[in-house]
């Protein structure tokens, strides 16, 4: 394909890929997906490799191909209308409340000619706490644990009794199932009108995206260099889990080599391989220029080497909750570490490292009668300052990319007041550019509630680059009704009073450069 008919085919399948997510969530019921958007769409060619995807969640993007590949492992001849669901951390999923649906596009033969995906973040999927990110020490803790199993009626009643919430998730399902009819529409009528030249196209594009990374790596100094940085604590007494990394480059092959990482924990901050796959891709492509496509062809080049049974390559029965959301960011913040050595110019400062979790759950009986609810969001930071550029505040950094749930639906859909919504100023670490600052956001329980946090950056604080400072920690902390003010560690679920209040501090970014005296 000349450059024309590369760009055109670009836009053309991210196109569907953002068709889908719009379906997705005009659709579904649950704010996590209307509001705060966490989801995501790919569109995969008929061996599993990615095709093309939305501007959506990288956690999940880069980890879906294992999902996709994982549904036709177990499925390899999908008739027209099947679906497979799937969740399992140990069979191509990443945590159990981001549910994953696949789906084949047939061409007027019959044969298999693309899949489309689509993976949406569960307000609750059952376990020991409301919203499924719970102080776990083992998978089955922490929800309904699907493998990849084709859909029915059956397997949705299952979802349905598993979850404190089953008419949402029965709304957010359908959701994904009409994200994921919508994609096969398109892309069996772009079959119908071009055929095999539509087959040629997708397979160009990663290609493209191969030779890019190629040539992108290529111009980066060949050698070795290490970096590490480590996990706080598993919310289980285990600190200081550490994640080092050694990168090398040599000619146009990158190898991030994460072998030597803390084994897995009691606690839910371990995460399965995918994630660790995850958060290398998206390192790369942060790297590349922008009109690089995301699909299958930027990893051809990448090597990621890891051992099973470590923080950052989990194996069954590990807890994975807090992982996926939590080490995730670590994991990025050690590879741009690396990177920072081998192109100084090129890397930020760490970023807020955390995606700040807070669930919370319980009887919401404002309306004169009791309906059950669960509710998730993270809550945004300060990104890290870069030559030239000083960090942003009060943003959703690297692995996630999900928006503010707006105070007013917040408040309307659940039973808690916003108190505290601003921006934590002078919390963005020093130096001639600036970190950016991170948020404080605080919840009044207006009925007794159950809250989880999983958090980081709370006892370490975002490095810093080139004599720029770090950025300020986060901090947790809990209001009583009655004035008592309680200092609450990153990682704990406790239960809340009417009158209550929870206020998360959320850290800044790094410094980059020392500042003019």
């Amino acid at each position: 394909m000349n450059a024309i008919e590369i760009e055109i085919h670009r836009h053309l399948f991210a196109s569907i890929a953002e068709e889908m997510g719009a379906a997705l969530m005009r659709s579904a019921f649950s704010p996590n997906i209307k509001e705060r958007r966490d989801y995501s769409c790919a569109i995969f060619d008929a061996s599993g490799e990615m095709v093309a995807q939305a501007a959506h969640i990288p956690v999940h993007l880069g980890s879906a191909p294992l999902s996709v590949r994982a549904a036709i492992d177990a499925f390899p001849a999908l008739s027209p209308g099947q679906h497979v669901l799937l969740n399992d951390p140990y069979a191509g999923g990443t945590h159990l409340p981001d549910l994953t649906l696949v789906t084949p596009v047939h061409d007027a033969d019959g044969v298999i000619r693309f899949y489309v995906a689509n993976r949406a973040h569960h307000a609750d999927v059952g376990g020991i706490s409301p919203g499924s990110l719970p102080l776990s020490r083992h998978i089955d803790d922490e929800g309904f644990r699907i493998q990849p199993t084709l859909w029915s009626e059956a397997l949705m009643a299952q979802v349905l009794a598993a979850s404190r919430t089953p008419e949402e998730r029965r709304g957010d399902l359908l959701a994904q199932i009409a994200a994921n009819h919508r994609g096969e529409q398109r892309l069996s009528a772009l079959l119908a009108q071009r055929g095999q030249s539509l087959l040629a196209a997708a397979s160009g594009l990663q290609d493209y995206a191969e030779r890019r990374i190629r040539a992108l790596i290529t111009s980066l100094p060949d050698g070795t260099w290490s970096f590490e940085d480590a996990i706080e604590d598993d919310g289980h007494g285990h600190t200081n889990l550490f994640i080092r990394c050694q990168m090398t480059i040599a000619g146009d092959r990158l190898t991030f080599d994460l072998r030597d990482a803390h084994p897995q924990v009691e606690g839910p901050v371990n995460v399965p391989r995918a994630v660790t796959l995850s958060a290398a891709l998206y390192v790369v492509q942060c790297l590349a220029p922008s009109d690089v496509p995301t699909n299958g062809g930027v990893m051809r080049p990448l090597e990621v080497n890891t051992s099973p049974g470590t923080l950052v390559d989990a194996v069954y029965p590990a807890a994975v909750a807090a992982g996926n959301v939590e080490t995730s960011q670590r994991i990025t913040d050690v590879l741009i570490g690396a990177l920072s050595k081998a192109v100084p110019d090129r890397a930020p400062a760490a970023s807020a490292g955390t995606m700040n979790n807070f669930l919370v759950g319980g009887q919401d009986t404002r309306a004169g009668f009791s309906r059950p609810f669960a509710y998730y969001e993270t809550i945004g930071g300060g990104s890290g300052a870069s030559e030239n550029h000083s960090g942003a505040s009060a943003v959703q950094t690297h692995m996630t990319n999900t928006l503010n749930t707006p105070i007013e639906a917040l408040e309307h859909v659940y039973p808690m007041t916003m108190m505290r919504y601003r921006v934590r100023r002078g919390s963005g670490g020093g130096g001639k550019w600036r970190g950016g600052d991170g948020v404080e956001r605080g919840y009044r329980a207006d009925v007794p509630l159950t809250v989880t946090l999983m958090t980081e950056r709370r006892t370490s604080q975002p490095y810093g680059l080139a004599g720029g400072e770090p950025g300020a920690a986060g901090e947790n902390e809990l209001v009583r009704a009655h004035g008592e003010r309680v200092h609450l560690p990153g990682k704990c679920t406790l239960e809340l009073e009417e009158g209550d209040v929870i206020i998360v501090h959320t850290p800044g970014g790094g410094g980059f450069g020392e500042a003019k005296s």
